[in-house]
């Protein structure tokens, strides 16, 4: 099942069901985070319009991304995590940190705003200021149900009830100044941007295993191929093992969405990583194309996002279809 909020000029949007190849929807009474406060008692009942909508393509209005909210517009939870541990290698050694070796048996975790998610079209919107350092950050992100505290990662992969991809924008020149304070991320990660649709389980079928998503996740820059890297490769932390570790001290309360952090392969000899150019699987963010560079050629080549820069995040099956549906961002300096 393909779940989406609809924009109709209210905060929390129209929840909808959405037909498998994302071209038909039903709208639904309520909210999708209402639909999660009681999935148990509601669940049944958007499974019958799903399918209602396989079974006559004649029912429904057209689909259209441009039209949605990020499935949740706004969460009483988003926490992000590193399960692609090269990742964070990467970024450390380019702002010249040392990556402490628990990073690789514990994850890290930080708690993001999540009062203002914007739409998977919507505009990536920046203040007038110089040297933000605009990075994308191509992710995959779960939706859970209630999950008490110290739930085992058994309980925790039982909870997940939808999954997403994500554009998680990083303002990269903002980043060493907020962590030196010694207080983590704040101003220098703006709202974040989710798929069109947010998926079932079920309805990923092999590509779900209860942990980890296999498929490809496509990031163009432009237009231009920036990654092609494979989300069930290199995954130190699974989604399951990110969720308890969010819940190690705490509950977490139904519609809480907790991320991966971003896609990130080694080659195949276990180097960093190559672009698509050189045979590679590419980047998910420009922060590890800088690293790249900077490793290879004494430096960076490649500049940050600017205003007027397009990116696009998405997942196709084997048939080349979009299982999410498309992020696809223009990067807007917000002039007043």
């Amino acid at each position: 099942m393909k779940l989406a909020t609809i924009k109709d000029g209210t905060r929390d949007g129209q929840l909808a069901v959405v037909s498998d190849d994302l071209s038909r929807y039903l709208p639904f009474d309520g909210t999708l985070q209402s639909a999660l406060d009681d999935w148990a008692t509601i669940a049944p009942a958007l499974y019958a319009l799903s399918e209602s909508l396989a079974d006559d393509d004649t029912l429904g209005e057209a689909f259209a991304a441009s039209n949605c909210h990020s499935p949740l517009p706004r969460a009483y939870q988003w926490a992000d995590g590193s399960a692609y541990v090269n990742h964070v290698e990467l970024v450390r050694k380019a702002r010249g940190a040392e990556m402490p070796e628990t990073f690789w048996t514990d994850p890290l975790m930080y708690q993001g705003g999540s009062d203002s998610f914007i739409g998977p079209r919507d505009h990536i919107s920046v203040p007038p200021i110089d040297g933000l350092g605009i990075d994308m950050e191509a992710e995959i992100a779960v939706i859970v149900d209630d999950v008490p505290m110290g739930a085992k990662v058994e309980q925790a992969a039982e909870a997940i009830r939808l999954l997403m991809l994500v554009n998680d924008v990083s303002l990269r020149g903002l980043i060493p100044g907020e962590l030196a304070k010694g207080f983590g991320f704040f101003q220098s990660k703006p709202s974040s941007a989710f798929s069109p649709v947010a998926v079932t389980p079920d309805a990923l079928g092999a590509r779900w295993d209860g942990r980890k998503l296999q498929g490809t996740m496509a990031v163009d820059l432009n237009g231009s191929p920036l990654g092609r890297t494979q989300t069930h490769v290199d995954m130190v932390f699974d989604m399951a093992q990110l969720v308890a570790h969010a819940a190690k001290t705490r509950p977490l309360c139904a519609g809480s969405i907790i991320g991966s952090g971003t896609i990130s392969n080694k080659d195949a000899d276990g180097g960093p990583g190559k672009p698509i150019s050189e045979g590679g699987l590419g980047y998910s963010c420009l922060a590890e194309v800088r690293t790249v560079e900077t490793i290879l050629h004494g430096g960076p080549k490649t500049p940050f996002m600017a205003a007027g820069d397009t990116v696009k995040i998405e997942m196709l099956d084997d048939e080349g279809r979009s299982i999410f549906g498309a992020i696809e961002q223009t990067v807007v300096v917000q002039n007043d």
